[in-house]
């Protein structure tokens, strides 16, 4: 299968390396970062886990698709952010059969996607693998996670299953949802309650709950947001949201959330696809959502 991962960071770098074990996969690289893919072109692909590094080297690293053709699969791992301009900007690989999937954080991704090769062609999904970049060329596999990916109409494609597949096999735990769109609330829901106030705080996702004045903007944001889905008819995969977003605060507590990361790097933020998601949706439902409002502006002061 001939495979492009377009963003080919910490996170498209360890799917694309998985994927290149098996010797059937042709992969392609794809990033605009090019000491990156210079460095994975001369010297491979190294993958740090447990304090020991594998090298990968089965595939061909470039800074754009030129030459690249029709992807079988084309995997968006870009942020958030840069998905209608990734998408515009690498047509050359999406084909009339060409399944495009998105593991994306936040809100919103889907529709980019879909607005520039039709819905059709679009499986979404979540991960909860994680994954670091340490240089150029070098990638740490922070912690294995389990991936849900479906269709968007809810059926158990071929297609689909081929890809549940292919991912298992190269030891990526994956399973197929009838609901992926629920599926997407319920981990945007977790979003929602650690990101911005991690980013706004500096604090881990841990530390979070130490403060009862943090913990209690926490419950608000989630509780916001799980308005927001009832109203719009969405499934949420727990009862409770807010307990939900503590558990993951406790399972992740030494961990920097990605947009943490982001603002300590100086970075655009996923904002709008996360508590900016919630406000924009609330907003077509005339529901209020004053605290993940609140929580958007600030990170957007933080940016600028």
């Amino acid at each position: 299968m001939k495979i492009a991962i377009i963003g080919a960071g910490a996170m498209g770098c360890l799917y694309g390396a998985k994927l290149s074990l098996a010797p059937e996969n042709k992969i392609f690289l794809i990033n605009r970062w090019k000491e990156h893919v210079d460095a994975l072109n001369a010297h491979g692909l190294l993958i740090e886990s447990g304090g020991e590094f594998t090298k990968y080297e089965n595939f061909t690293a470039s800074t754009d698709v030129s030459g690249v053709g029709y992807a079988d699969l084309a995997i968006i791992c870009v942020k958030s952010t840069s998905t209608k301009q990734a998408m515009e900007e690498h047509i050359g690989v999406f084909g009339p059969d060409t399944a495009v999937l998105t593991l994306q954080n936040g809100l919103g991704n889907v529709e980019l996607i879909s607005e520039v090769i039709g819905s059709k062609n679009v499986i979404a999904g979540i991960t909860a693998q994680g994954s670091t970049v340490l240089g150029p060329g070098k990638v740490r596999h922070a912690g294995v996670g389990k991936s849900v990916i479906g269709e968007l109409d809810g059926n158990r494609t071929k297609r689909i299953e081929n890809v549940c597949e292919m991912f298992n096999k190269a030891d990526l735990e994956t399973s197929i949802s009838d609901d992926i769109m629920s599926v997407i609330w319920s981990k945007l829901m977790v979003n929602v309650g650690i990101n911005a106030l991690s980013g706004i705080t500096k604090l881990h996702n841990g530390e979070l709950l130490e403060h009862p004045e943090i913990a209690e903007l926490l419950e608000l944001a989630v509780t916001e947001g799980a308005a927001v889905a009832r109203a719009k008819g969405i499934k949420l995969e727990f009862d409770d949201p807010v307990s939900r977003a503590k558990d993951v605060c406790v399972a992740t507590a030494k961990n920097k959330s990605s947009m943490l990361q982001d603002i300590l790097k100086k970075k655009k933020t996923e904002i709008d696809m996360i508590n900016g998601a919630i406000v924009r949706e609330g907003g077509k439902l005339g529901i209020s959502t004053p605290v993940n409002l609140a929580l958007m502006n600030l990170i957007k002061f933080i940016e600028k």
